[in-house]
């Protein structure tokens, strides 16, 4: 073991090679579900919800959880479910690459409200939209709880040295999904016949994309900090 110039105990070894590797799911959890929801787009040929047909799949109106029915909804459930876990991973990796092994309140919030949207990803893979309550529960966690998150996991990383900059950032985040998050209510404007018009569907791609690059962000930084680690 290592100890740093703020006094952080540094995993050495194999702890900074499996931190790496948990690290990296924050990366390529988001990789793999931006790559779903783009390919599947394209290949859905529409689903039935509550009695109403949607024969033509739109990702400018309809969102992402309508490629979790019909045809397509193996494929997309999986992605959400494994997204889910590997950012739960990424978040247990990015913490490890802080060096910080104190147990304080700030650090155990961060951590859990940052897990929290890969929590959220799973219940939404579980319980697709004809599960509408769970559904959405898993909705406001993946999307939700990063309004509250982001600043909170932001004043944690800037006490850690190397961390204080994207810790700032991250503040910045909180607000900007927030924003997002009211423009996809805003435009959610189902018909009396249940279809879906308008852009909702973009509105919580963009949302969806703002929060995975924080987690892309914050895990390309913790590699960084574990390959620079002595070994």
């Amino acid at each position: 073991m290592t100890i740093d110039s703020a006094s952080r105990t540094v995993p050495a070894g194999g702890s900074a090679s499996a931190g790496r590797r948990l690290a990296l799911g924050a990366v390529a959890g988001p990789v793999l579900f931006t790559a779903g929801w783009l390919v599947l787009g394209f290949t859905s040929t529409g689903y039935t919800l509550f009695d109403h047909t949607f024969t033509d799949y739109s990702p400018v109106s309809q969102p992402i959880s309508g490629l979790g029915m019909g045809a397509t909804a193996g494929y997309m459930n999986t992605a959400f479910v494994a997204t889910g876990l590997l950012l739960i991973a990424g978040v247990v990796g990015v913490f490890r690459a802080t060096g910080d092994r104190e147990p304080s309140a700030l650090r155990r919030t961060a951590l859990v409200l940052l897990a929290a949207t890969g929590a959220g990803q799973i219940v939404c893979g579980v319980f697709d939209l004809e599960a509408v309550m769970p559904h959405m529960l898993g909705f406001l966690l993946a999307l939700g709880t990063p309004v509250v998150g982001f600043p909170v996991a932001g004043r944690y990383f800037r006490t850690v040295p190397g961390w204080r900059r994207f810790g700032t950032w991250l503040m910045l985040g909180g607000p900007l999904t927030l924003a997002l998050l009211i423009a996809f209510f805003a435009t959610f404007q189902p018909t009396a016949d249940g279809a879906e018009h308008g852009v909702a569907g973009l509105v919580q791609r963009l949302g969806v994309l703002e929060v995975h690059a924080w987690y892309v962000a914050m895990g390309v930084l913790a590699l960084r900090r574990h390959r620079s680690r002595p070994r």
